[in-house]
């Protein structure tokens, strides 16, 4: 894949300005290539200028600018390249034409091509972000030279066409003959088209025509929908035109969910492309249908901000995704029926933000140029740091401005920069202009720092008198502290119902992370420890950012902690639980709480939870993290018994048919954790859980998941499945079922699916991910201990073979299980190989880097509690052998008093 440097970048938009793509696309080639024909206007700033343009085609046919045909003697070399090179345009206009063939992609990028199992039919759709347009049309594949795009297209006659306007059909009907409308300036990697018999519903709101487009084996789930996904639509567009100055800038708005996606959506202006998984074909809490909602309005949010205004390099990455992800939260809270968004996003958005900040892979929230080299530095950037984190700055940013003043400045932004490009600081002086704040340097503190703050509380009562001192200190890599305002929340006991918290007061402070004022000039605390005085009796529960208004680690006092073991579910607010959630969740990752006090909290506090977000977040901490990681793998048994004791709860406490959403994710936590067959098998068997729900597809596939882990499956119950369901998902339960089973035969299929060079079919980017989902299970180590040494040369031929998606895969699903000290050194030996041919590729480095890391993490967490379970077998052994003492004493003084 090749590689653009940020220095090649600018010294190309230097050289150049680019006006206008002529795309012509022929997809009727058959099933491996299509036709690519690129005409490229443009200019030269310079005379003599040398320059190139990206392509990664299957064949290069002709190369023709400004009507001169170039030789193409060495074809070869160009398309190993990726690159064309031209050299001494004169000043002024230029044309280029490319004709091509390219490849259809399995792996999501590029142009992806997808043959429906559940009916034969074919599907395509494009992915160019973030550098993959090479793939589809020859393109000055770089944000900053945006330029008109021109599409035009010859598809089967039955197929419909999408594309970033409106696309029309041309010609004779049987001719298969589209163009799409010509776009305002837009950069390459927002280019969009999909193709195929797909199923569509449209309706019109304000103008614009608006389109919904799937599979036609999905089409009954989408119409089901389809009302629901219009009605978010129309909401959001409306709250957008509401705030936002600047008009929709595109003519259409279409929303396909298309197969096998990367991706949870990208933005494509006018063509929003989502995974397929958003038209449910099984039941889904109201939790996971706010998640669908909120990537909607994410997605729109970019049409104003990344489409309209787009970043010059890639090192602004945030400016897209940290701004989409604030405003999709917020503006689903302002508009639609999901008023609890910010819960979700604390328990389970935020999470990732944390974690990934406190990997040895962290890095600013907007790095530095240098630190974003090249493309391949750029794509890593796509995680839990550029979307959660920063979206918690900007929530923070605006409770310290007031929504007003952030509005405004971000008007400001779009007028300025309207379909062009800008940068960070283009960003903040609009927003200081707008507020007259010191932005700049609130910027510094919190967007070109790495790490997490923590706060802590210490409360001292002294008669009718009580302080509060908050501890703030920075990460241990760094010592950065930022600024932080925050609300400080009070609860008490209700007296009649001791369980349940009320507030008593919600007390603003500012804590400066450094000494002197706040930024706004007010007093804050000293940098690290401000102290609050209050009147009365301490409050049951002292709460640190109430509301989860900032980004920060929160720690409870022991006074606190107490009241939540007690009484967490008796907190009013969803927002403040999911604040103590992840406060406990920290503790855990920081070996400050025991895991096993994480899982008594969630056995006494989710069968009263109903926040169904919250329920799903703190249940696959406790399955995925605790159970299967955090925990001496002695005591893993007795975790997914407590696990499986409180689903039992929420199904007893939802048998009545009141909260399906709750039900349904215990009946899922519930599978997974499950122990024995018979009581599963019974539910497979008779379609149905006792008491509802029946069981859908997705269900069944994960019930007869865990059976196969269980021994309890065979490959004939697989086939027998598939049978029933013989769709795409059933293909990936299929495989996930095959690579699950406790057989060494089944185990050695699926490692070669995964990596074998043998040249024959390999799998799509989908059926890896399943893949390698179902290959390693903690039941199984023994059987799976041969893979471990080998799993990391696999690895590593992989992703060098198949790009930046599998290895994501394979890092992400197939890195091995086994939390002990030889998968550490072994993972620690390949990121520190010397021959290159050894080492791992960018992409697939990232990402076992941070799931090293995590090992690292979960065997320190193990290691102390082996030492707290030495220290308790010590302590009573000591006790044992005083009670042997004393029982000793005593009948040697009964036998003398008897004498």
């Amino acid at each position: 894949m090749s590689v653009l440097t940020r220095d090649e970048a600018q010294t190309r938009a230097r050289l150049i300005e680019v006006h206008r793509y002529t795309i012509d696309l022929d997809l009727t080639r058959g099933d491996e290539t299509f036709g690519s024909i690129t005409t490229i206007r443009f200019s030269a700033r310079e005379p003599d200028a040398d320059t190139f343009v990206e392509l990664n085609p299957a064949a290069l046919h002709r190369v023709v600018l400004d009507g001169r045909e170039l030789p193409l003697d060495n074809a070869e070399d160009l398309i190993a390249e990726e690159r064309l090179p031209l050299t001494g345009l004169a000043e002024g206009e230029h044309e280029l034409r490319v004709e091509a063939d390219m490849r259809y992609s399995r792996t999501g990028e590029g142009m992806h091509r997808f043959t429906d199992p559940a009916d034969g039919e074919t599907y395509l759709y494009t992915m160019c972000c973030m550098s993959d347009a090479n793939g589809v049309f020859a393109a000055f594949d770089q944000p900053d030279l945006k330029a008109v795009f021109e599409v035009h297209v010859t598809a089967p006659p039955e197929w419909t066409v999408l594309g970033n306007g409106i696309a029309t059909r041309v010609g004779e009907p049987d001719e298969g003959r589209w163009s799409v409308a010509p776009t305002p300036p837009i950069s390459t990697y927002l280019v969009a088209l999909a193709a195929g018999p797909y199923h569509s519903v449209r309706t019109e709101h304000a103008g614009l025509p608006f389109g919904l487009h799937v599979r036609r084996s999905l089409a009954p789930y989408l119409d089901a929908d389809a009302e629901e996904l219009f009605d978010i639509t129309r909401r959001c567009f409306d709250r957008y035109h509401e705030i936002f100055e600047e008009p929709y800038p595109f003519d259409s708005y279409d929303q396909a969910f298309v197969p096998e996606f990367n991706s949870g959506a990208m933005e494509n202006p006018g063509l929003v492309t989502f995974r397929d998984e958003f038209v449910y074909r099984s039941a889904v809490t109201d939790a996971e249908r706010q998640t669908r909602a909120m990537v909607i309005a994410h997605e729109m949010a970019h049409m104003w901000f990344g489409d309209l205004v787009t970043m010059k390099w890639w090192d602004d990455i945030w400016l897209n995704e940290s701004f989409a992800e604030y405003m999709g939260y917020q503006t689903l809270t302002e508009t639609t029926r999901y008023t609890d968004t910010w819960a979700d996003f604390g328990v389970r958005r935020k999470n990732w933000g944390y974690d990934a900040d406190q990997r040895p892979s962290t890095h600013p929230v907007a790095p530095e140029p240098e630190q974003v080299p090249d493309t391949g530095a750029a794509r890593l950037n796509f995680d839990g740091i550029s979307y959660a984190k920063g979206a918690s700055a900007l929530r923070q940013l605006v409770a310290w401005l007031g929504q007003k003043d952030f509005l405004a400045g971000i008007n400001t932004h779009f007028a300025r920069h309207r379909f062009g490009n800008a940068t960070l600081a283009d960003f903040i002086d609009s927003l200081a202009e707008a507020s007259g704040r010191d932005v700049h340097t609130w910027a510094d503190r919190w967007l070109r720092t790495t790490g997490v703050d923590t706060l802590t509380p210490t409360i001292t009562a002294n008669g009718g008198q009580w302080t509060a001192e908050i501890h703030h200190r920075g990460s241990h890599d760094t010592g950065t502290t930022r600024p932080h305002r925050i609300a400080i929340g009070l609860y008490d006991h209700e007296p009649a119902a001791p369980h349940k918290l009320v507030l008593r007061d919600r007390v603003e402070a500012e804590l400066n992370g450094a000494p002197g004022d706040a930024p706004d000039g007010t007093p804050g605390g000293d940098g690290s420890t401000l102290t609050l005085s209050f009147t009365g009796p301490r409050p049951d529960l002292l709460l640190l950012n109430d509301g989860d208004l900032t980004y920060a680690k929160i720690r409870l006092d022991p006074g606190s902690w107490k009241t939540v073991v007690r009484s967490l579910s008796g907190l009013p607010d969803a927002v403040a639980r999911a604040v103590v959630w992840n406060a406990a969740r920290d503790m855990v990752r920081d070996g400050e709480l025991a895991p096993g006090a994480y899982l008594d909290a969630a056995r006494a506090h989710l069968p009263h939870e109903t926040d169904i977000a919250i329920v799903q977040g703190v249940l696959a901490f406790a399955r995925t993290q605790i159970a299967d990681r955090y925990l001496p793998a002695h005591r893993r048994a007795a975790a997914l018994a407590t696990i499986t004791a409180t689903c039992r709860d929420l199904l007893r406490r939802t048998e009545d048919g009141s909260g399906p959403g709750l039900r349904l994710a215990a009946v899922r936590t519930f599978v997974d954790s499950a122990t024995s067959a018979a009581e599963l098998r019974d539910w497979l068997d008779g379609d149905t859980v006792p008491g509802g729900p029946a069981l859908d597809p997705e269900l069944r596939w994960q019930i007869l998941g865990r059976l196969a882990v269980l021994g309890a499956a065979t490959p004939d119950d697989i086939d027998a499945e598939l049978a029933r369901d013989s769709s795409a998902t059933g293909q990936e339960g299929a495989a996930r079922c095959r690579a699950a089973l406790p057989d060494a035969d089944a185990k050695r299929a699926a490692w070669a699916a995964l990596f074998a060079t043998d040249g024959g079919p390999e799998l799509s980017n989908y059926l890896v991910t399943a893949t390698a989902g179902g290959f390693w299970q903690p039941e199984q180590h023994g059987l799976l201990a041969e893979y471990v040494p080998a799993y990391f040369p696999a690895a590593v031929a992989v992703a060098t073979r198949r790009g930046p998606a599998i290895a994501d895969a394979v890092a992400r699903w197939g890195f091995p299980t086994t939390v002990d000290a030889t998968t550490l050194r072994l993972g620690e030996e390949c990121l520190s190989a010397d021959d290159p041919s050894a080492a791992p590729s960018p992409a697939l480095r990232r990402r076992l880097a941070d799931q090293i890391d995590d090992l690292r993490r979960a065997l320190r967490v193990r290691e102390g509690q082996e030492a707290e379970e030495a220290k308790e077998a010590k302590e009573a052994e000591g006790t044992e052998k005083a009670e042997e003492a004393e029982e000793a004493e005593a009948a040697q003084g009964a036998q003398r008093a008897e004498a």
